[in-house]
């Protein structure tokens, strides 16, 4: 489905970032795997048994000379980028009367400005190929306004803010921009870090009443990276078993 197309993976060693890079690969794709840490996307490579078309790089994407660097590696392995999927993310709860400015400036760091200076640095790889897919990750909780996570919801309702303008912009090169919002997704972290009555709470909400996991979120993000959704853009599509309905 993805033969000969590459594509760019930002946070490719978390949950929902490791699975979407599986089934990149598996779609026939050349997948560049972004993370913060050599030690983590050495644990991705053992993961995908060293696929041949996996290439990583270990980078901060919330600092804008590192994202120029990534956009010179990338340029080393493809002279184009088909697909960007901005994945990185970071969202401990933090109540608001208690989050200071440096903790509201850090969670929109990874959420929000790494989205600019990503699609920024990877965007003049895509735009002359004629076909480019931006895939920005944003959250259900910003139409539930999810207590505890004011820095998180407000950075995920900038990007939606963010793809929506996009859309209009890159059209005109054959570009889509969409934003795909997953509900509270069971990857290591939220179960390291969210009480069991918390995820039960969110498990009720649903339509579909089981826990989300990152494999409930790729399919959507193969159909947008396909040609099959040459005519959708500018859109969020809530991916969270029907516990919000935008």
């Amino acid at each position: 489905m993805l033969e000969n197309r590459t594509a760019v993976v930002t946070g490719a060693a978390g949950g929902i970032g490791s699975a979407l890079t599986a089934g990149l690969l598996s779609a026939g794709a050349t997948v560049i795997a972004i993370d913060l840490t050599a030690a983590a996307l050495d644990k991705l490579r053992e993961s995908t048994k060293n696929h041949p078309q996996l290439v990583t790089v270990a980078a901060n994407i919330t600092d804008e000379a590192e994202s120029a660097r990534i956009a010179a590696e990338v340029g080393k392995t493809s002279e184009r980028v088909d697909i960007l999927v901005n994945c990185a993310g970071l969202f401990p709860p933090c109540p608001f009367e208690k989050m200071t400015f440096a903790e509201w400036r850090r969670i929109m760091a990874v959420n929000l400005d790494g989205v600019f200076l990503m699609t920024s640095a990877i965007l003049p790889l895509m735009k002359n190929g004629g076909f480019g897919r931006i895939i920005n990750i944003g959250s259900s909780s910003y139409f539930q306004g999810t207590p505890n996570y004011v820095n998180y919801v407000a950075a995920k309702a900038g990007v939606i803010g963010f793809t929506r303008s996009l859309a209009r912009e890159v059209g005109v090169y054959g570009i889509t921009a969409n934003v795909i919002a997953p509900g509270l997704t069971s990857t290591q972290f939220v179960l390291d870090s969210a009480s069991e009555a918390f995820l039960e709470n969110r498990r009720l909400q649903r339509s579909i009443q089981r826990h989300q996991y990152p494999k409930d979120v790729v399919g959507t993000i193969l159909f947008l990276c396909s040609e099959a959704s040459d005519f959708v853009t500018g859109q969020t599509i809530v991916v969270d078993g029907g516990a919000v309905f935008n």
